[in-house]
């Protein structure tokens, strides 16, 4: 273990010295301002309609999707994610709490609740999918494996700094958006009540679970659940680069991955079998927040476990290839 460490500071130089990770801070400085205007337009236009009235705008959201449900032109997949709305919204009015109450913490939560499907995958993808392939098209490989080192612990000690920086990452998300939309909406809303524990059972709610918890926990339970969901994303980026010498090559498989996964989430209802793959089980907040699953069966349990399988089974591939193919030619 004592000679693993150097290899981290050496990983860890490198890692701050790459431009790109400093693209991925600049990319969420950009585009978070972006969307704060986006919301604060829509709340504005929406406080100017209903005089301020929370209540009534819900209502008339819930009236809105009500009536959307007797049209034919709503794909059957659109009302039964409609019809799971329309309850959770009605237990949220009939327990007299908003559940978008304006503020930097609801903009945040609901941020990276929408960006764990493919905007955070993506930022982590940057990071990773060069991190071996990289030093094979730059050479640099050779001259790592030429030390008295055994090749597993460089493999890991690239692992242990790749993780440390998707939790930089995530927990740079969450404050640059706080920082940025609370400037606008306010940095007030930590003890606001968010429910949670909504049971699917078809396109029927279950609310025998459901129990309120303060936005500051709901926020670290989703915490967790992202930089789990980045965990698993590093390191299969993490094995397309041990497996492929391009980095260019490397970067277009995992983009290509985490793009069919964000389709599939929205059109493999019908398909039973694609549960299996790990980008249709990325949007893990979703169970917290009592979201319809893509499709039917699955959970925050089963997502876990596919997720943990896919995540193990890349580590595996990695080592093996990485400690037995001839890398160096």
């Amino acid at each position: 273990m004592s000679n693993i460490m150097p290899l981290i500071r050496n990983e860890t130089i490198k890692m701050v010295k790459k431009k790109r990770l400093y693209i991925i801070f600049i990319v969420l400085a950009v585009l978070v301002p972006m969307f704060t205007y986006a919301q604060m337009k829509s709340s504005q236009n929406n406080q100017d309609k209903f005089n301020g009235d929370w209540r009534l705008e819900l209502q008339q959201a819930i009236t809105d999707n009500q009536n959307s449900l007797g049209s034919d032109r709503v794909p059957e997949e659109f009302k039964k994610y409609r019809t799971v709305y329309i309850q959770q919204m009605q237990y949220y009015l009939e327990n007299d709490i908003n559940p978008k109450e304006p503020g930097g913490v609801t903009f945040t939560r609901e941020f990276m609740n929408n960006a764990v499907g493919l905007f955070i995958p993506l930022l982590i993808m940057a990071i990773a999918s060069d991190l071996v392939s990289g030093e094979r098209t730059t050479g640099t490989i050779k001259m790592l494996l030429t030390r008295p080192v055994r090749r597993w612990k460089v493999l890991l000690s690239k692992l242990i700094t790749l993780i440390m920086f998707v939790s930089i990452i995530v927990v740079s998300a969450y404050v640059i958006c706080y920082a940025i939309s609370g400037a606008v909406f306010g940095y007030k809303g930590f003890t606001m009540p968010v429910f949670t524990g909504f049971k699917i059972v078809g396109t029927e709610v279950d609310m025998s679970t459901v129990h309120a918890v303060d936005q500051w926990q709901y926020m670290l339970m989703q915490a967790g659940l992202i930089w789990f969901v980045s965990v698993i994303v590093a390191m299969l980026a993490f094995m397309v680069s041990v497996l492929v010498r391009s980095t260019a090559a490397s970067i277009v498989i995992m983009m290509a991955a985490l793009i069919a996964g964000t389709i599939l989430t929205n059109m493999a209802a019908s398909w039973e079998t694609a549960k299996y793959l790990f980008m249709v089980n990325l949007e893990l907040p979703n169970y917290l927040s009592g979201g319809l699953p893509p499709i039917e069966g699955m959970n925050l349990s089963f997502s876990l476990i596919v997720l943990s399988v896919w995540g193990v089974a890349s580590l595996i591939v990695s080592f093996l290839v990485f400690t037995k193919r001839d890398i160096l030619n």
